[in-house]
C-alpha cells in the first residue's frame, strides 16, 4: 500500500475533506438564509449538513467491514430530518409560513449524504442550483409574483405575544424587538390616567 494511502487512513483525511466541504456546502445555503432572516440560519444548516455527512460516512464504513447495507442509516436520516423541518412550517392567522427553509433543510441534509458518499462534484454542482433556486427565484417572485403565498417564509415580522399591560413585538425568530403601548382592555379594571390641573396633591 502506497504511503500517501496508509496516511490518508490512518489520520482519515478523508473524513476530514467531507466534513470541510459540509461546512462549505451548509454554510453557503445557512448564510443565505440568515441574511434573510429565516428561522433555519448559518449553523443550523452547517449542523444539519455535518451530522448527515458524518451518518453517511458511518454507514458506508460499516457496511464495508461488516457487511449491511449502506443505505438504512440513510433512510434514517430521511426521516429524522422530516421531523426537523416540520418544526419549521407554522401556521399563524390563516398563513402556512416557513415551508421553503423546511425544503432547504431536506436539501441540506441531502447534500450532507451525497459529500459523506464521496461524490464532491455532485455536492458541489447541486449547491450551486439551490442558491440559483434560493436567490435567483426568490428575485422572482418578489418582483412579478408579490403576492405569492411563499414569499415569507418563518413568523411573520410582527407577531403578538403574551397579554398584560403592554404586547411584545417579535421578529421571525421570536425574539423579543419592542414594547408597544397597546394595552388589552380589562373589563372593570381602572384606567391609568395623567394627571389633570397641574398634579394636584391629596386633600389634607
Amino acid at each position: 500500500m502506497p504511503l500517501i494511502d496508509l496516511i490518508v487512513e490512518a489520520f482519515r483525511l478523508d473524513l476530514a475533506a467531507k466534513l470541510l466541504a459540509a461546512v462549505l456546502v451548509g454554510g453557503g445555503i445557512g448564510l443565505e438564509r440568515e441574511l434573510k432572516g429565516k428561522p433555519a440560519g448559518l449553523r443550523t444548516n452547517i449542523l444539519i449538513c455535518l451530522g448527515s455527512t458524518v451518518l453517511m460516512d458511518l454507514g458506508m464504513g460499516i457496511a464495508a467491514t461488516h457487511g449491511g447495507d449502506p443505505g438504512r442509516i440513510a433512510a434514517q436520516v430521511v426521516t429524522g430530518i422530516g421531523f426537523l423541518g416540520a418544526g419549521t412550517i407554522l401556521h399563524t392567522r390563516g398563513q402556512i409560513t416557513g415551508l421553503t427553509s423546511a425544503a432547504t433543510i431536506w436539501v441540506v441534509a441531502a447534500l450532507g449524504m451525497t459529500i459523506g458518499a464521496g461524490r464532491f462534484i455532485e455536492a458541489f454542482g447541486s449547491t450551486v442550483t439551490v442558491m440559483v433556486v434560493l436567490i435567483g427565484l426568490g428575485w422572482v417572485e418578489r418582483k412579478y409574483l408579490p403576492h405569492s403565498g411563499d414569499q415569507q417564509n418563518g413568523v411573520p415580522l410582527q407577531e403578538w405575544a403574551g397579554e398584560g399591560e403592554g404586547r411584545r413585538a417579535t421578529d421571525r425568530r421570536g425574539r423579543p424587538q419592542r414594547w408597544t403601548s397597546e394595552t388589552p382592555a380589562v373589563p372593570g379594571a381602572p384606567h391609568d390616567t395623567p394627571p389633570q390641573g397641574g398634579g394636584s396633591q391629596p386633600g389634607r
